[in-house]
């Protein structure tokens, strides 16, 4: 699935930091997990103004974004996406 794959590219990133990759700017960027925060908090904004529009292109895109972000922090905080597939299980029972 793809979301496992790039959960994987973002866990390359975190142990071998590519010079230019966006993705390592954002794990080891000088404020640390408050740039990755922030940019959730970005993106989420921008997602919800896409949605309340209307903009249907947009929307697909800033939900792309917010999900990449938020996996950026799942890596940066050492939680595997496989423990919110558990936890999205248990909900659904």
């Amino acid at each position: 699935m793809i979301l496992e794959e790039l959960y994987d590219v973002l866990l390359d990133r975190r142990e071998k930091p590519k010079e230019g990759s966006y993705t390592s700017k954002l794990l080891y960027h000088e404020k640390g997990i408050n740039r990755i925060l922030e940019k959730i908090g970005e993106e989420c904004t921008e997602l919800i103004l896409a949605a309340k529009d209307g903009k249907r292109s947009e929307v697909i895109h800033e939900t792309a974004d917010l999900i990449y972000h938020l996996l950026v922090l799942l890596v940066k905080l050492d939680i595997r996406i496989e423990e919110i597939w558990r936890e999205l299980e248990r909900r659904r029972r």
